[in-house]
């Protein structure tokens, strides 16, 4: 018999059964990372409930620990602790510091790194993350004096950072993302003069949220394009943070519920913030059976209860880059989606997905084809022709946590059992995944 690695961790997946049951999905991801991020850099403590302990946040808070940061053990259920170290508080690293798998780490502690004047640091990661471009965060930093640099003439890791007064500048984003912003706006707490970022879209607001909440000189207009500036001098002041669920992770069970014959799912207490529902507007335009309960205001953020109920005949969607910056993450699962909806739904203006963990859209193309699914792939999306039988086989996240998610669900309606390799690639942002699935599925 051939001795599996782990890499090659084989996971039986069962077809059939119906989803029914209450889940709390994990911490939203995105705003784990600046809680630690910015109470790292605030002074006082800041405690921090439903941080989600996951691989991506870990390799965040790590990192800052080799930076003198004072951050309690993250387990799940716990309250985390920082004790933030101001804004010219961080020490330089004895060692490399390691982002891991995660993108939002490197990118954001870029901008974090830039402006600790005398300084010296070094970033690195996994493989998958020494391949992924880094030059859309050095580039605009540098425009303030940054001095970042790497291979590949700065666009992929190793990265080396060497801090340096900045100076505050305006500064367009080519494409809208919350990562390159944030970046930017951490960079400018510590500039010299005031620093405006002017993003084409709406992109992900956490940053701006939280960065008021802690007390930063934030101010946000424009006309043309959203504007962004914040205005150094004052220092961020340790917070009280309730991180609500990951609204990424809860469209797993959003898509499943739908698609799924005889499923009923309540998902509790997730984030619904504006720029990140473009997942629930699919699911409108799809006509799911979808109701929000229990909406209210957590720490600026708003939160709610979602109820999803199977429908039948789900109408297809078309997705542009319009929406793209409020559901990029949720795309995999929306493929899935796409196979089980009565016609035929198109992706388009999501070419960010080729620079992920993986190069999303060829891998969910790879892996729903040998499923049976009917689909084209285009340099910038995919279309999906709905009502295809799919049935059960050896499929593979190839080390993409929401791949391995998707594709577990998509598993469920075949006409026989599949297996996954690699699924442990969920643990990045859901650790739990596997064992709510299991608790979910009812089986006749």
């Amino acid at each position: 018999m051939k001795v599996l690695t782990k890499d090659q961790y084989l996971r039986n997946l069962q077809a059939g059964g119906e989803l029914r049951g209450n889940v709390k999905v994990p911490g939203d991801k995105s705003i784990s990372h600046r809680a630690l991020l910015f109470g790292a850099i605030a002074k006082g403590k800041t405690i921090i409930e439903g941080l989600l302990p996951a691989e991506d946040p870990l390799s965040t808070a790590e990192c800052l620990r080799s930076m003198g940061v004072s951050i309690s053990p993250i387990k799940k259920g716990k309250i985390v602790e920082v004790d933030g170290v101001g804004l010219n508080g961080l020490k330089e690293p004895k060692d490399i510091l390691n982002c891991g798998n995660s993108g939002t780490t490197m990118r954001l502690i870029i901008g974090l790194l830039a402006g600790q004047e005398n300084h010296h640091f070094i970033l690195t990661g996994d493989k998958s993350l020494r391949n992924r471009p880094m030059k859309r965060v050095g580039q605009p930093l540098k425009i303030m004096g940054a001095k970042v640099s790497g291979r590949r003439d700065g666009e992929f890791a190793p990265l080396a950072i060497t801090g340096k007064k900045l100076r505050g500048a305006v500064i367009g984003t080519p494409v809208a993302s919350a990562q390159i912003k944030s970046a930017i706006l951490l960079a400018a707490l510590n500039a010299e003069g005031s620093t405006t970022v002017i993003e084409p879209a709406r992109s992900r607001d956490h940053s701006e949220r939280m960065l008021k909440a802690f007390g930063a000189n934030l101010e946000i207009g424009g006309e043309m394009g959203r504007h962004i500036t914040v205005s150094p001098g004052k220092d961020l002041k340790g917070q009280s943070i309730i991180v609500p669920g990951d609204i990424s992770s809860a469209a797993f069970w959003l898509v499943a519920g739908s698609i799924i014959p005889g499923s009923e799912i309540i998902i509790e207490n997730v984030g619904l913030n504006p720029t990140r529902t473009g997942i629930l507007d699919v699911l409108e335009e799809m006509e799911a059976n979808i109701k929000l309960k229990n909406k209210r205001d957590v720490a600026g953020e708003p939160v709610g209860d979602i109820q999803v109920f199977h429908k039948e005949n789900l109408k297809p969607f078309n997705l542009d880059a319009e929406i793209m910056p409020r559901l990029v993450d949720e795309v995999p699962i929306l493929a899935v989606a796409g196979c089980f909806c009565n016609g035929i739904s198109k992706i388009k203006g999501a070419s960010e997905l080729r620079v992920k963990e993986t190069d999303r859209l060829a891998v969910m193309a790879r892996q729903l084809k040998k499923m049976g699914a009917k689909l084209e792939e285009h340099q910038d999306g995919l279309t999906i022709y709905g009502g295809s039988d799919m049935k059960g086989c050896d499929l593979d996240s190839e080390d993409d946590h929401r791949v391995a998610m998707s594709l577990a669900i998509a598993s469920i309606m075949a006409n026989s059992n599949s297996t996954l390799r690699r699924s442990e690639a969920a643990a990045i942002s859901y650790p739990d995944f596997w064992n709510d699935l299991k608790r979910l599925q009812q089986r006749n």
